[in-house]
């Protein structure tokens, strides 16, 4: 019934229970080919988000189902942040700590089948959703250090059902599935049984469309990346370890280009915005060659700085502290929420501070004399966002390096900068 051998050589399985009829078929389908085959360790994960009274009662229930399976069972406690809508809150929520679970290379299975696929085209479509949103739920994809894997989406929910009487299993029933105020729940009470009147095979006919739309975005992803790879190439300050696009190459595309050539970019590192919200990428392109635009996404930010794309999350994004002196010259140093750095060409002297710019710095370069910082930086091309928090070493009342500019400053004092990563939650 499943075809598990992709992930057989995976170090740990694991296996999304909510103790709902999907999750309760997988764990007993999982269950039993790991007694029957060679299998990696197999552990349940039931994920409470106390969003209900009747859930407190969900975990004993998932208990007893795996202790009759001889399954470990993980509960996991999560609080679904506030937001717009309850049912992504809490799917962000959960997969959130799925992705905290999972070590290297291991395996999250989930229950989604057929039918899921199905309500998920139609609830996007009705959404207008574009190409990347209307196609259908992938078998596996990575999440975090290891994957998700969906094994059942060939399978209707009748079949779930069947496969569950039929073998005598038990499971609870969310309450809110009835509440038709929630729109998939709409979509599946009141919305599905009429298309069922007319046209009785409507889910697995709109889960093949699904299907199709996903190889019509595989070709606009080739696309993508014959269009981005002029795009990628010669970025500047290589030592930033921050992803960028040449703005010039993706200008000379059209509309249409631009915008497939952006979401495939940003599908790896964002939740994509909807239509209404690609006017952050008409702001961006078009501002005035001196402006220092900012397209704000759910993930991260997308920055503007020297003809070029720049895209930055995690630490990036955190605010720069104030300086600090240097402990120990002798020894690595690191900056709070801003990377480390580490001296070399000389014991650099003492009373050494580490401080980051406020404006009017001037610092003595060699063969040239005494020279504005900021016209300096702006010789190196150095993106506008990243000045703010370049750390500047000085010897008392004068600035004797900049990191990682060794053409600045004393040359037995160099200042290297390993800058903080661009670490995300999602992909």
């Amino acid at each position: 019934m499943l075809n598990l051998t992709p992930w057989l050589s995976a170090p740990a399985w694991y296996i999304a229970f909510s103790g709902g009829l999907d999750s309760t078929v997988l764990l007993h389908l999982l269950a039993d080919y790991a007694r029957n085959y060679p299998a990696p360790p197999l552990r349940a994960v039931h994920v409470h988000h106390g969003l209900q009274v009747a859930a407190d009662a969900w975990p004993a229930h998932c208990k007893t189902v795996c202790d009759a399976l001889g399954i470990e069972l993980d509960v996991i406690h999560v609080q679904a942040a506030p937001g717009a809508s309850l049912e992504q809150t809490a799917r962000n929520a959960r997969y959130t700590a799925f992705e905290k679970l999972l070590a290297p290379g291991a395996v999250m299975f989930t229950g989604q089948h057929r039918d899921d696929q199905a309500e998920t085209l139609l609830f996007r479509l009705l959404r207008g959703a574009g190409l990347r949103g209307l196609t259908a739920m992938p078998v596996a994809r990575a999440l975090g250090q290891g994957s998700l894997v969906r094994p059942l989406l060939k399978l209707s929910r009748q079949q779930l059902h069947t496969y569950a009487i039929s073998h005598g299993l038990v499971w609870v029933e969310d309450p809110s599935n009835a509440d038709t105020a929630f729109a998939r729940n709409f979509l599946r009470g009141k919305v599905f049984p009429l298309l069922h009147e007319r046209w009785p095979q409507a889910e697995g006919n709109l889960a093949r469309s699904a299907e199709h739309l996903g190889e019509a975005l595989g070709l606009l992803d080739e696309l993508a990346a014959d269009d981005l790879e002029a795009a990628c190439g010669n970025a500047p300050l290589p030592w930033l370890g921050l992803d960028s696009l040449d703005l010039a190459a993706l200008a000379m595309l059209s509309p249409a280009r631009q915008r497939n050539a952006l979401q495939y970019w940003l599908s790896q590192r964002s939740r994509l915005p909807d239509s209404r919200h690609w006017a952050g990428w008409h702001d961006l392109r078009d501002a005035a060659p001196d402006a220092c635009p900012v397209w704000r996404l759910t993930d991260g930010e997308l920055h503007r700085s020297h003809g070029r794309l720049w895209w930055l999350s995690g630490a990036w994004l955190g605010k720069v502290p104030a300086g600090l002196a240097w402990p120990d010259p002798g020894q690595a140093f690191s900056l709070p929420g801003n990377g480390r750095v580490w001296l070399t060409g000389g014991q650099g002297g003492a009373d050494l501070r580490i401080t980051y710019r406020r404006g009017g710095e001037v610092i003595q370069v060699p063969g040239r004399g005494r020279r504005d910082l900021k016209r300096l930086l702006n010789e190196a091309q150095v993106p506008h966002f990243v000045r703010p928090r370049l750390p500047l070493l000085w010897r008392g009342d004068q600035l004797v390096a900049v990191a990682n500019l060794h053409g600045l400053g004393q040359a037995d004092c160099q200042l290297h900068w390993q800058p903080p990563t661009c670490v995300q939650g999602l992909s």
